[in-house]
């Protein structure tokens, strides 16, 4: 029987993990703001959540969780990922004159090579393994067959609305995102929130 108040604490849950601004994130604004292939780059992040967060409630979290090498591996590997992502950032922000205004070359990038960036930027970062596998695959696989399912269907929602709202908001406000001094500044945020999580990754170990 579905729970709402166990939907809603899937959905809160999942909201606070996929809204923290890494790589997926930055990838779907600059996308929304150039105008390219927005809406199959926002299924692709969708899919991909959905997909992991599937595996890991139905049990593969806790396969990972068990494994002292599988945890280390996505533990390490994915602080590695961070840190060179939030210095890939940084070295964009105080590079200066970053703008998101697409080139010739990148107008006409065709819907493949899009799809192809978004999901190795969604699947080889082992840092999204962490948050959907593991921390909600164990969170929901904990739960009773009925509830489990409430907890997937809320912790899925969250992927959706966060990811659309995330495509089409960068679209929307466009003009004001692809200024150089803002996307600067969203790169410095975001390099340090990607540092700070790698931290914590390593320490948490």
């Amino acid at each position: 029987m579905f729970s709402q108040q166990v939907f809603l604490q899937g959905l809160g849950l999942g909201a606070s993990l996929i809204m923290a601004i890494g790589a997926q994130n930055a990838h779907v604004i600059r996308t929304g703001v150039r105008g390219q292939h927005v809406l199959a780059t926002v299924a692709a992040c969708i899919a991909v959540d959905v997909l992991l967060i599937g595996l890991g409630i139905a049990g593969l979290g806790a396969l990972v969780e068990a494994s002292p090498t599988s945890m280390a591996v996505a533990r390490y590997g994915g602080a590695a990922f961070l840190v060179w992502y939030g210095w890939r950032c940084w070295k964009s922000s105080l590079r200066g004159g970053a703008s998101l205004a697409a080139s010739p070359d990148e107008k006409a990038q065709t819907l493949g090579r899009a799809l192809a960036t978004v999901l190795a930027l969604s699947l080889l970062n082992p840092h999204v393994y962490l948050d959907t596998v593991v921390l909600l695959g164990a969170v929901g696989s904990s739960l009773a067959g009925e509830a489990r399912l409430s907890f997937a269907l809320g912790a899925m929602t969250a992927s959706v609305l966060w990811f659309s709202a995330l495509g089409l908001g960068a679209r929307r406000f466009a003009t004001v995102l692809g200024r150089p001094s803002v996307w600067r500044a969203i790169e410095a945020l975001t390099g340090t929130l990607m540092l700070v999580l790698a931290w914590l990754l390593v320490r948490g170990a």
